[in-house]
């Protein structure tokens, strides 16, 4: 029983408010010690403990070269507790030139390639480190940065590294955290350092002086930014946006008028293999029929060839369909998520990156003079104390031969400190000569002016800045335009008018007969069908439309609810089956019904109406819509609907009702507008418009029956009369299902 009582009474915790705790915790984790980079040294917590680990195994760029899974073994061993894989993969990219702007690792066998192949086992390949990431090292022993224990307290690990290289910037960064991620790319660092230094002088500069300096993005893998200027600057000025990239083409020509396409340089982060096979699968598909081969010659340098199916051809135009269409132009987008110098996320623009940066050098190094400083102030005690034995070397040798606790004699006798006195028993007898005597006053002396220089230095921001200023114009000298690694990859271009693509290259002309049934299948059959008496449909369904027209061609739909769809012919579903939906393609309600499919012409002018009367002329050009969709011509209200679109041709407009009563007057009484409601046509009483023509009084009114036979009424003057009239019983001849036949061109 006493057990029983002595147990811990349970506590009633909150789910909700357990969960969010918790979750908070793993978010704020994964955001600081994952997926952000911080801004003073560009580096995730795996990148920041591998260049480290290398360190502390010398693998110096002078150095040889050791093993990937030494470096590997000694990173999950002692400071990154996590899969040996995830930080094998993080090296790799940091070797891949192709991946990275300024490597920080420098790989020794198969690291990858841009084809995405993988890079070898970790057994295989070999590293070390590259200047670059000897520079972000630089000056760690000097009490630059701040260490904190590692995961189990054996060992130390920096917080952040001195990073005398703007590496933020510089080679980029991306990643994924929780609710936030970043995307950085890559700049040059000879234009950050400009940028920089002018930073030093005017801290408040605007983002447009900035970019006088830094152009834009300077990827890897080189390719054209396209990206106008002004939203290059709004990007750099809030920290958020997006570039558009492209590859870079040469055009050979190949003789007799001959010629084709080089890619040399293709976006950052395409992988080249998948990039060819995307263009092959469109060519067999044949939605890229100006192509007619395209190969990979690459070997180091990247070579993709295309060749044209026509010389006659504008190289520009093929390509700006490439562009379109394929990965030869990509998007990447600009998120400056990263951590400030306290820790803690949040967007910056350019300028406030930079500055965060210089300011983390300044700091660097106040604390490394001041490292500095500590170190002369004990040397020069222990060189006063030198000083003092030989002024006095009889008496202090004497001490050391007869003294039980030389130690304090001395101190008490020359007025020494212990450590002058420690100093002064560990000397060698060989350091009594006199010649060591005029060195260590040579030393004494360098060292007094140094530390005359360091007071001076700490006490001044301007010579502070004279230094960093001084390390920035070494870094341009370093990897300056002039040199392999430093020179500009990337170049910027507008995009210009001669990139208008016509729809003739896009598309294969071939001529397609339309098939839509009454339930609203459609399919595009190859060839123009003699008839349509011949097609099949499902079950129930029959046919309902059947037109000609030109895989170039758009189609236009309208509805019963006054809007207008588009699609466009090469788009549609082979003839090999009963085709596809047309209201899984268009957003069409299954209660709205399909009242006109038609080839579009921009020229024409067409007669739109509703089944009580009302109707007005509309350009065919307004009727094309961008979206699924649709695009609202006819405004109607229920229980009203549209029912009438035919060509707006001739001078003269017939109308009949359900009632059998026809009224002809002139075209020019409706108006012409790109959307309404229109005016009334004719008036029917309880009844409805049943049908509608235009026509040209000198040519007469042309009808047809269902069984094709045509006839024309150029008799109709007893009809004749103004607009919203009732009008009169239709003449003798007329078709009896109350309709006037097919209204457009390519109807079968």
């Amino acid at each position: 029983m006493s057990d029983v009582e002595d147990l811990p009474q349970e506590e009633a915790v909150s789910l909700k408010a357990a969960l969010e705790s918790r979750y908070l915790a793993y978010a704020l984790s994964t955001i600081t010690n994952r997926a952000l980079p911080d801004v003073r040294d560009g580096l995730k917590p795996v990148h920041r403990r591998l260049l480290y680990a290398m360190r502390q195994l010398r693998l110096d760029p002078e150095q040889g070269f050791k093993k990937s899974a030494r470096v590997v073994g000694d990173v999950i061993g002692r400071y990154h507790p996590h899969g040996d894989q995830a930080v094998y993969d993080a090296l790799v990219r940091l070797a891949q030139d192709f991946a990275v702007r300024y490597p920080l690792v420098d790989g020794q066998g198969n690291f990858g390639n841009v084809d995405g192949d993988n890079a070898a086992a970790m057994r295989y390949t070999e590293a070390r480190m590259t200047e670059i990431a000897g520079l972000l090292l630089q000056d760690i022993d000097s009490d630059t940065v701040d260490f904190r224990a590692t995961y189990d307290g054996e060992d130390e690990e920096p917080i952040v590294l001195p990073a005398a290289f703007p590496n933020l910037l510089a080679n980029g960064a991306s990643g994924i955290a929780v609710g936030m991620a970043t995307s950085i790319s890559s700049h040059n660092v000879d234009e950050l350092c400009a940028a920089a230094l002018h930073l030093l002088k005017a801290p408040n500069a605007r983002i447009d002086t900035l970019m006088e300096y830094v152009k834009g993005p300077d990827f890897p893998t080189g390719g054209i930014c396209v990206e106008s200027p002004e939203a290059l600057r709004e990007a750099y000025a809030t920290g958020r946006g997006s570039m558009r990239v492209r590859a870079r083409y040469e055009v050979e020509q190949m003789g007799r008028g001959t010629w084709q396409i080089v890619i040399t340089e293709i976006p950052y982060q395409v992988q080249k293999s998948r990039l060819i096979e995307k263009i092959a699968e469109l060519m067999n598909a044949r939605q890229l029929p100006m192509l007619d081969d395209i190969r990979d010659e690459s070997a180091e340098d990247i070579r993709i060839v295309i060749e044209p199916k026509s010389k006659n051809l504008d190289p520009v135009q093929l390509m700006a369909v490439l562009y379109r269409q394929t990965d030869l132009e990509s998007r990447f987008s600009l998120n400056m998520n990263v951590l400030d110098n306290e820790g803690v996320p949040r967007v910056m623009g350019l300028r406030e990156a930079l500055t965060q940066w210089l300011q983390h050098r300044n700091q660097v190094l106040v604390r490394k003079s001041k490292y500095r400083l500590e170190k002369i102030t004990a040397r020069l005690e222990v060189l006063d104390g030198y000083l003092v034995a030989y002024l006095n070397l009889d008496e202090v040798i004497r001490i050391i031969r007869e003294e039980d606790e030389p130690r304090d004699d001395l101190m008490k006798a020359f007025d020494l400190s212990q450590v002058q006195a420690d100093a002064i028993l560990n000397m060698r007898l060989r350091a009594l000569r006199k010649l060591e005597e005029e060195g260590i006053r040579a030393e004494h002396a360098e060292l007094s002016a140094e530390m005359k220089e360091l007071k001076a230095l700490l006490k001044s921001e301007a010579k502070q800045q004279a230094i960093v200023s001084a390390e920035l114009k070494a870094l341009r000298k370093q990897f300056g335009p002039k040199t392999e690694l430093g020179k500009r990859r990337t170049d910027f271009e507008e995009v210009t008018d001669d990139e208008a693509v016509p729809l003739e290259i896009l598309v294969e002309k071939e001529p397609v007969t339309i098939v839509c049934s009454q339930k609203g299948w459609i399919r595009a059959m190859k060839g123009h069908a003699e008839n349509g008496s011949k097609l099949t449909y499902k079950d129930g369904d029959k046919r309902e439309f059947v037109l000609h027209a030109m895989t170039t061609d758009k189609l236009v739909l309208f509805v019963s609810n006054g809007r207008a769809y588009t699609l466009d012919v090469a788009k549609l579903p082979g003839g090999r089956g009963h085709g596809d939906p047309v209201r899984m393609m268009l957003d069409i309600e299954p209660s709205d019904e399909i009242i006109e499919i038609f080839v579009h012409d921009p020229e024409r002018k067409l007669l739109v109406a509703s089944r009580i009367g009302n109707g007005f002329v509309v350009a065919e050009s307004e009727m094309i819509a961008n979206r699924k969709a649709g695009k609202q011509i006819l405004n109607v209200k229920a229980p009203d609907e549209a029912a009438i679109c035919v060509p707006a041709v001739g001078d003269k407009i017939a109308v009949l009702g359900e009632n059998r009563k026809l009224l002809c007057f002139a075209l020019a009484d409706v108006p012409e507008m790109p959307r309404g409601k229109g005016v009334r046509l004719q008036r029917h009483g309880d009844g409805h418009l049943a049908d509608a023509r235009c026509y040209s009084s000198a040519e007469g009114l042309k009808i047809s029956d269902k069984a094709g036979r045509e006839r024309v009424f150029t008799e109709l003057n007893d009809w004749q009369g103004l607009r919203a009239q009732a009008g009169r019983i239709r003449p003798k001849g007329f078709p009896t299902d109350g309709l006037m036949g097919a209204a457009f061109p390519n109807r079968l």
